[in-house]
């Protein structure tokens, strides 16, 4: 690495931790101001700190791969997350959670169930979900961070602990970054994580555009055309994926007919059948949500989630696309055959592309652009994990009565906790894209089902939260014990079956676990109490089957509008997937040179936007601030 690039990264780094730091003193004023601002940080910050904390690094390698390998159509596989929750926290949900004035997600399940033994169940079971997908997310963050820097900085870090700890570079390098972006992150609370955020979120645009410019004046059309087929440009698809790749290029067919995505057309039917039940869940229990609680108002609730959307995904394909046009033109003819492409890890190439092809200046920026979407998105875990360990189990269930002082005291030795669980993990993962499966298709599958039900039937109670969620975290668990133990099963037994499975299609078994158990839990225990159904029902106002609840307001004349806007809402949501999905074909069509396709997506864009400022906008200007 060149000195230049070396200091834009150290004066990157100084930079972050000063914002930090600084911004910290506003944090200790109690543990509303800590974990969510005080209410008082503006919607457009908070949008762009959502935004930068979505920008992550190890997805970003992972998405390089993954459109280097199918071209346009590898937009849906962000389906797996599934990306388009956020349109459906946009459309309605920010507006249902942002209702309930609360602190955390596990907090808020307990105006839908009640303080009662069954809702205190359900609120300690969705704590330890938030907790445990924390801790994923930062071992997914840990393996993505190190294998990057390991191809990216000159230095071997291989550091010996002891007789029998040994730390590779990869280890080394992504505990140095964890433990710099834990100090400003654990200092400052909410306030310190936008304030960075935002910094690093206009880090990594910049690097982005100049990196697209890169790639405008050092590409050329010919060179591109001559490396990308129909096919790869080809934004459709049949049940079967067809060749992507020229007969040159024959090893990267090879590598497409062995991942386990050849059937496209079942994998996109189940992430479809998954993506719809995940995104009326509403967001997982982390820092998606709070943000929406951070907000000042209802109103702003939703502006935030839809500044989220138009912000993220443009600049994000800009940056991931010039990548991949720059490892098309100078890598493919050397991956081509390369035993690289036996393991199929394609997550290296972010880092090889910026390492070699990447000139002085525009490199260290890039770098500095990397790492702030790393720590952004890990700051924003570090702050969300703690406060569900303090507010919901430390101080509801050992210490109600305490002063702020003491709790964050208590969040701090919580997130160092959290970090050093997440880190143990991520010693002990394969690889960013087993643990990318995990988290989307297991760990998630066990929390759709409850919180699925929990807006639309009156009669779900805390014990089929409860029941529900634990049958889903228990399957979701022994699904990472079988995938990290594949190796060890003998070839035709269940287990082995089961290892060898891919993530995406055990969702349905996940699914219909946790289900079951959350029927069997309901309907084997008495009702929430009325008088809570009743307080829910009027300060959320969802739809569904409320009907029992409905009609007890109205005897008690209690004046209240019925919720018909199912219909309206889900219009929307296809709206706004559409809307969404523009922005990145867009942003693909554009770097590529396909102009006319480019064209194309930008009339959708448009179209959809002036769709949805009638059908959505102009309803969210009509709530109240």
């Amino acid at each position: 690495m060149d000195v230049i690039d070396v200091s834009i990264i150290a004066i990157y780094i100084v930079l972050t931790l000063a914002v930090g730091i600084v911004v910290s003193k506003k944090a200790s004023k109690g543990l509303k101001s800590y974990f969510l601002g005080g209410n008082n940080i503006k919607w457009y910050f908070l949008g762009l700190s959502n935004g930068s904390g979505m920008f992550d690094i190890s997805g970003t390698a992972w998405m390089v791969g993954i459109l280097f390998l199918y071209g346009v159509k590898s937009f849906m596989f962000m389906w797996l997350w599934p990306v388009w929750n956020q349109v459906f926290v946009m459309m309605f949900l920010a507006v249902w959670i942002r209702r309930s004035n609360i602190m955390t997600g596990s907090e808020w399940i307990l105006t839908r169930f009640g303080n009662d033994k069954s809702g205190r169940a359900s609120h300690i079971i969705v704590a330890i979900f938030a907790i445990v997908s924390s801790i994923g997310f930062i071992a997914y963050f840990f393996e993505g961070v190190g294998k990057f820097l390991t191809v990216i900085l000159p230095w071997d870090l291989e550091c010996v602990l002891g007789s029998h700890i040994l730390l590779t570079s990869e280890q080394s390098y992504a505990l140095i970054i964890i433990i710099l972006t834990t100090i400003y992150t654990i200092k400052g609370g909410m306030f310190s994580v936008v304030a960075t955020e935002v910094l690093q979120y206009i880090i990594m645009v910049i690097a982005g555009v100049l990196v697209v410019a890169y790639v405008f004046f050092s590409i050329s059309d010919v060179e591109i055309a001559s490396v990308i087929t129909e096919e790869w440009k080809n934004v459709f698809f049949g049940w079967e994926l067809e060749t992507h790749w020229g007969e040159k290029y024959q090893a990267f067919n090879n590598l497409v007919d062995s991942e386990g995505y050849k059937m496209f057309g079942a994998f996109i039917g189940m992430t479809l059948f998954k993506g719809f039940f995940a995104s009326i869940a509403g967001p997982t229990p982390g820092f998606d949500m709070q943000r929406i609680l951070s907000t000042k108002t209802v109103k702003e609730a939703a502006y935030m989630s839809g500044f989220t959307n138009l912000i993220l995904f443009i600049p994000r394909y800009l940056l991931i696309t010039a990548i991949v046009v720059i490892a098309l033109i100078t890598l493919s003819p050397e991956m081509n055959g390369n035993p690289l492409l036996n393991g199929g890890d394609l997550e290296v190439l972010l880092p090889k592309v910026i390492n070699f092809q990447i000139p002085v200046g525009i490199k260290g920026l890039l770098l500095a652009g990397l790492l702030a979407a790393f720590m952004s998105t890990f700051s924003a875990f570090v702050n969300a994990g703690p406060a569900y360990i303090v507010n919901d189990i430390y101080k509801k269930y050992f210490k109600p009565e305490a002063t702020p002082k003491h709790y964050i005291k208590a969040s701090h030795i919580s997130s160092f906790l959290l970090v050093g669980l997440g880190v143990t993990m991520g010693f002990f993962t394969n690889s960013i894209n087993s643990l990318t499966l995990w988290i989307t298709s297991a760990l998630f599958g066990g929390y759709v089902a409850a919180n699925f039900l929990k807006w639309i039937w009156w009669r779900f109670n805390g014990w089929g939260y409860f029941w529900g969620m634990l049958a889903g975290l228990i399957i979701a668990s022994l699904q990472f014990v079988l995938d990290q133990n594949k190796g060890t099963f003998s070839e035709g037994t269940i287990l082995c079956e089961l290892a060898n499975l891919h993530a995406i299609y055990l969702f349905p078994i996940i699914f219909l676990f946790s289900l079951l158990g959350s029927f069997l839990g309901t309907c084997l225990t008495k009702p929430t109490h009325i008088d809570v159904l009743k307080s829910f029902y009027k300060d959320v106002r969802p739809w569904g089957w409320w009907k029992p609840v409905y009609r007890k307001l109205q005897e008690e004349d209690v004046t209240i509008t019925k919720n018909t806007d199912f219909w309206k809402d889900m219009l929307n949501c296809v709206i706004g997937i559409i809307w969404q999905s523009s922005m990145i074909v867009l942003s693909i069509y554009f770097v590529i040179r396909d102009y006319p396709k480019a064209l194309i997506a930008l009339v959708v864009f448009l179209i959809t936007s002036i769709i949805l400022k009638y059908t959505w906008l102009d309803k969210v200007k009509k709530l109240p601030n």
